[in-house]
């Protein structure tokens, strides 16, 4: 089964000093060459999206296994020596600015792929909406700031995005293999130690009626709609059980509606949820608003449980949240010791990066 999660990291100060990093494109290139070479592309894919299996990986790396630093670091070790070989594998995008550069370095190694112009414009969709669906639909206040993707010469992809909030970092894994939907349970399975209290999470399968009246409710002439919405000060979304209503059933909420936006998405006239999320300008206001409308108008409410399903990569010693696996560890461990003994790299740095897997581990 494939993996796809989160991880919560602290944020460190400071950067990898450059003959760290150096080190970590060489021993991140060769071991990711060993891993193709004996697995192929997808499974490399499917590596990268276990959240836990990348974690490991940043460690083998040397660098510090509970800081933020680690996702931006070892994708941009990856990206520095994977672009540069021949391994049908390529990685667009990164940290901050270089993250909006993710579509034209996409198409760029797509056309070198020899990708169809379909294909290439799904890879670019696929970029745009897995970023959109984490800072949109999954509402946990961290704001996305690194967005890393990975795609293959057969034109499959994985995605390893970052976001922030009060001083600590949640990490996203995205794989491509059973994504039907971006807007319904697009992660398989989501790891983190931290389980937020209210998470508007749209993607949830409880959140599917609301989904459908979104849509309903922006295919109708959504001018109605404004008698509920007050343009004074309004209240955040997480106090939605507790809601004021005045008179007039005038709704409170933080985040005035963008009544402008509602009105170019009727004239858009979205068929599905998806098409409606995919519209420019359609974010998060939007979103929580139409939520909002659902419950109060249409009695439906949207799911606010944070989508966390495992804390652990291979299960927990005491049975939960689910049993060990020990055939699935051991075959992961396995990978990583014989692509490090297999690396074309010196046998001191060899022996150091098994150490490290052994400590980890």
């Amino acid at each position: 089964m494939q993996k796809t999660g989160m991880a919560n990291l602290p944020l460190h100060g400071g950067k990898a000093p450059p003959w760290l990093f150096k080190r970590m494109r060489k021993l991140g290139g060769v071991i990711s060459e060993i891993i193709i070479n004996e697995y192929g592309t997808e499974e490399y894919l499917r590596r990268l999206s276990d959240p836990f299996f990348f974690q490991a990986f940043g460690c083998v790396l040397s660098f510090d296994w509970h800081s933020s630093g680690l996702t931006t670091t070892v994708c941009g070790a990856l990206k520095g020596s994977l672009n540069q070989l021949n391994l049908g594998i390529k990685i667009a995008g990164g940290k901050g600015s270089v993250s909006r550069k993710a579509p034209e370095e996409i198409k760029d190694f797509s056309e070198d792929f020899g990708l169809s112009e379909n294909k290439i414009n799904r890879l670019v969709y696929s970029s745009k909406m897995s970023a959109k669906v984490d800072n949109s639909l999954i509402q946990d206040n961290y704001q996305l700031y690194h967005h890393c993707f990975v795609l293959s010469e057969k034109g499959n992809w994985a995605v390893i995005q970052q976001g922030m909030f009060d001083r600590y970092a949640r990490r996203y894994h995205w794989l491509s293999d059973n994504v039907e939907s971006f807007v319904n349970e697009p992660h398989d399975a989501i790891c983190c130690d931290k389980k937020e209290n209210k998470v508007l999470n749209m993607t949830a399968k409880e959140s599917g009626e609301v989904r459908d009246v979104s849509v309903d409710i922006v295919k109708d002439n959504p001018k109605h709609l404004e008698r509920y919405f007050k343009p004074a000060e309004q209240r955040t979304l997480n106090n939605f059980e507790t809601l004021s209503f005045g008179p007039r059933h005038s709704i409170i909420e933080q985040d005035k509606i963008n009544m402008g936006m509602l009105k170019k998405a009727y004239e858009i006239q979205p068929k599905t949820y998806e098409e409606l999320v995919a519209i420019k300008g359609v974010g998060p206001k939007t979103i929580r608003g139409l939520a909002l409308v659902s419950e109060l108008i249409y009695g439906k409410k949207a799911s606010w449980r944070d989508p966390v399903k495992y804390s652990f990569a291979f299960g927990g010693k005491d049975g939960y949240p689910r049993p060990v696996d020990k055939k699935e560890m051991d075959e992961s461990t396995q990978i990583l010791k014989d692509a490090i003994r297999n690396a074309k790299i010196g046998n001191k740095d060899k022996l150091y990066a098994i150490k490290r897997l052994n400590k980890f581990i």
